[in-house]
């Protein structure tokens, strides 16, 4: 799950710790704090081709949330946000070449996204329901708990 995300070990463990301190199921919790990431959202979103590519351009500083400039590839997205394209990166081959490539997947349910004027929102807070991946978080939160 690390490597799906791009996280690096401490980061990881961070993640792992919050959702533990946190109220819920400690493995789902985990697993909505990744998928609310920045980096993540630009990819689902289909900003860009993958999640490395996304952390790239996040870094970069090619999006705005809500009006202001972010570059953390981790920052939490919230319910309401407004992830746009800036102005001067919206002819970007690789944010335009992403855009035509996510024609062929689906942006999940719980976005909304606007390829047209370069804007995505988050509609909704994501749901275990809505992650596909095969992934056991209960055998994560195990291993991380030792």
């Amino acid at each position: 799950m690390k490597r799906l995300y791009g996280v690096h070990e401490e980061q990881f463990r961070r993640y792992v710790r919050e959702a533990d301190k946190s109220k819920g199921v400690t493995g789902e919790t985990l697993l909505l704090q990744l998928e609310r990431r920045l980096d993540n959202i630009i990819y689902l979103l289909g900003y860009a081709a993958s999640r490395i590519e996304a952390r790239h351009l996040v870094v970069h500083a090619h999006f705005l949330v809500n009006g202001k400039k972010v570059n953390s590839p981790s920052y939490q997205v919230r319910k309401g946000d407004i992830i746009e394209v800036r102005e001067k990166s919206r002819q970007m081959n690789k944010v335009l070449g992403a855009i035509e490539s996510i024609k062929r997947r689906e942006v999940p349910k719980w976005l909304d996204a606007s390829h047209g004027d370069f804007k995505g929102t988050i509609k909704d807070n994501p749901t275990r329901d809505d992650i596909t991946f095969p992934i056991e978080e209960h055998m994560i939160v195990e291993y991380y708990s030792r």
